[in-house]
């Protein structure tokens, strides 16, 4: 399994969270059985208070499957699908 950070990015006219039929969806979207449907497994997940950005921590055993599970996110705004390591992996290797 391989690890990513996850950053979608969308203005206030567009939040999600604003319509409660689909801040539900999202938190649907968002649970962990239905992310295991896609093979994405969520380590954590927040939001900027009042920054319009969420960020999430995923493993998945590749990036497809995480572009796949995000692209309803992409309906109202940006997603970038980062490829990271944990610390530890990073010290092991030597560096960043």
């Amino acid at each position: 399994m391989a690890l990513f950070v996850v950053q979608h990015e969308h203005n206030e006219e567009t939040c999600p969270a604003q319509d409660p039929q689909m801040g539900q969806m999202l938190l649907q979207h968002l649970s962990p059985e239905n992310a295991a449907t896609f093979g994405v497994k969520i380590h954590g997940d927040a939001v900027v208070d009042g920054g319009h950005a969420l960020y999430a921590i995923v493993e998945a055993g590749g990036q497809p499957q995480v572009d796949a599970f995000f692209a309803p996110f992409a309906q109202a705004g940006k997603v970038n699908v980062m490829p990271a390591s944990s610390c530890e992996v990073v010290v092991e290797r030597g560096g960043c």
